[in-house]
């Protein structure tokens, strides 16, 4: 069965950087879009960034855009998330998440059981 597990989440301080990383199993890696949300204490689980499945489309929240870079290695069927400069407002559990062959999915189909994410002021 298809297998997202999110890995490098932890407390760090204001200004920091982390890379989170979702290795994929069970699918073919190569045809589907990865996508990063997180969800806050008390709030919506909110989008963070998305990369098509070749990697040619690469999609951010405003509220992460130029701070945070997505990336993927179709050969280690692995996404990732790199977060710098990161604030206290971006503590989080984040959940990576694939669709196959939707450039920019509405819903995904398969989820990760989240990495936590806190950061410190």
């Amino acid at each position: 069965q298809v297998q997202l597990v999110e890995s490098g989440g932890g407390l760090v301080q204001a200004g920091d950087s982390l890379r989170l990383s979702c290795a994929a199993s069970g699918l073919t890696f190569s045809s589907y879009t990865m996508g990063w949300f997180r969800q806050a204490p008390g709030k919506e689980r909110e989008f963070v960034a998305a990369i098509s499945w070749t990697g040619g489309r690469i999609f951010y929240a405003d509220s992460v855009q130029g701070r945070f870079t997505i990336y993927r290695d179709n050969v280690k069927n692995t996404v990732y998330l790199q977060m710098n400069s990161l604030k206290p407002e971006d503590t989080a559990v984040y959940y990576c998440a694939a669709e196959r062959l939707v450039v920019r999915p509405a819903e995904y189909n398969y989820w990760g059981q989240g990495t936590q994410v806190t950061v410190s002021s």
